[in-house]
C-alpha cells in the first residue's frame, strides 16, 4: 500500500514537472512577466512578454544591431507575440515548438525616417535537466532591409540540483545575420540556471564579450 502510494506521488510530481515551460522557453507560465536580455557590441536587445494562457505570451523588444564595421546600425522596437504550438511531455524530457513574431518600427543611420518592420519566426527545442538543444530561425524584414537571422544552441549540465539550487551548464551558440555581417557568431557560454532565472556568460570568436540573463516574475 505504501510503495502504491509513493508512486502516485512521483507520478503526480513528474507530471507537474513536466507541464512547466522549459528554460529554453519564450514565455513564463501563465499571468507570469517573463524578462530577457542579450548583449554584446554588434547585438543589443531587451524583451519583456507577459503570459495571457499557457501558450500565449503579449510583449514589447528592443533592439540595437551594429554592422561588423562599426558604420551601420539598425533599431528597432516592436510588439510582440509569442505561440506554444506544440509540446511533447515525455518521462524526462521535454520538446517544444514555438511561433515568435514581432510588428513595430526600424530605424538606421543609413536611411532617413522610419520603416515598419515585420519579424515571424519559429524556435524549436529540446531540454531534460541534463541536455538542452535549440533553433531558431526569423525574418526581420522592411522595405528595402532582409535582416533574416538563424541560431542554434547546445549545452550540457555539469551535475544535476535540486529544484531550489543553481545549476551550471556549458552552452554553444552558433548565429549569423544578413545585411549586417559576414561572419557566423559562434560563443561558448557558461549559464548559470534556477528556477526563475539564468544568466549567461561567453566570448565570441571576435573576442567580444557576450552577456545574456532570463527572468520570470
Amino acid at each position: 500500500m505504501t510503495w502504491r502510494i509513493g508512486k502516485v506521488l512521483v507520478a503526480a510530481v513528474l507530471g507537474v514537472l513536466a507541464s512547466l515551460p522549459a528554460y529554453s522557453g519564450p514565455m513564463g507560465f501563465k499571468d507570469s512577466w517573463m524578462a530577457m536580455g542579450d548583449f554584446g557590441p554588434n547585438w543589443k536587445e531587451a524583451f519583456a512578454n507577459y503570459a495571457l494562457t499557457p501558450r500565449d505570451a503579449v510583449g514589447v523588444s528592443a533592439l540595437s544591431m551594429r554592422s561588423d564595421d562599426g558604420l551601420r546600425n539598425r533599431k528597432l522596437v516592436e510588439a510582440t507575440y509569442t505561440r506554444l504550438l506544440q509540446r511533447w511531455n515525455m518521462p524526462e524530457s521535454q520538446a517544444n515548438i514555438w511561433f515568435l513574431g514581432g510588428l513595430g518600427t526600424l530605424t538606421g543611420n543609413d536611411f532617413a525616417g522610419s520603416k515598419t518592420l515585420v519579424s515571424p519566426g519559429i524556435q524549436v527545442d529540446y531540454e531534460t535537466t541534463r541536455v538542452y538543444a535549440s533553433a531558431l530561425a526569423r525574418l526581420y524584414r522592411a522595405e528595402g532591409i532582409n535582416h533574416d537571422f538563424l541560431s542554434a544552441r547546445v549545452g550540457f549540465s555539469f551535475y544535476e540540483v535540486d529544484y531550489d539550487e543553481v545549476q551550471p551548464w556549458l552552452i554553444l551558440e552558433v548565429r549569423r545575420m544578413k545585411g549586417l555581417s559576414d561572419k557566423t557568431e559562434i560563443t561558448p557560454m557558461l549559464r548559470l540556471i534556477h528556477n526563475r532565472y539564468f544568466v549567461e556568460l561567453g566570448v565570441n570568436n571576435s573576442s567580444q564579450v557576450r552577456a545574456n540573463f532570463m527572468y520570470i516574475f
